[in-house]
């Protein structure tokens, strides 16, 4: 689970995020990270309603959210990454969101 200090929990840090952070597109995903001066590394999670009903979309949220607790430590500080969820996260299952988010994660580090 995701402490709280490690959500992004504020409308124009999402806003902040997804318009001037650089972007990984994957299958199932569209990663966001912008870098901003804290210690702190922030999620945020996109899930909008056409990735399906409440049940879907809040088990696509839970999913993306272990897979970013497992990546905190790995990430540079002040970073602040918005993960997108694509309709099609929806047949996904967990060790496929997880290689994806990990692999955007990565790739925006260098």
């Amino acid at each position: 689970m995701l402490a709280r200090a490690h959500r992004l929990t504020r409308g124009d840090d999402y806003r902040h995020v997804v318009r001037r952070g650089t972007r990984c597109a994957g299958a199932h995903t569209v990663t966001h990270v912008a870098v901003r001066s804290g210690e702190d590394v922030r999620f945020g999670f996109i899930v909008a309603k056409s990735v399906g009903n409440a049940v879907v979309r809040n088990t696509v949220r839970r999913r993306l959210k272990a897979a970013c607790a497992r990546l905190v430590d790995d990430v540079p500080p002040g970073r602040d990454i918005v993960i997108r969820a694509l309709p099609g996260a929806a047949g996904a299952d967990f060790s496929t969101l997880n290689v994806e988010v990990t692999r955007c994660v990565r790739r925006s580090r260098v």
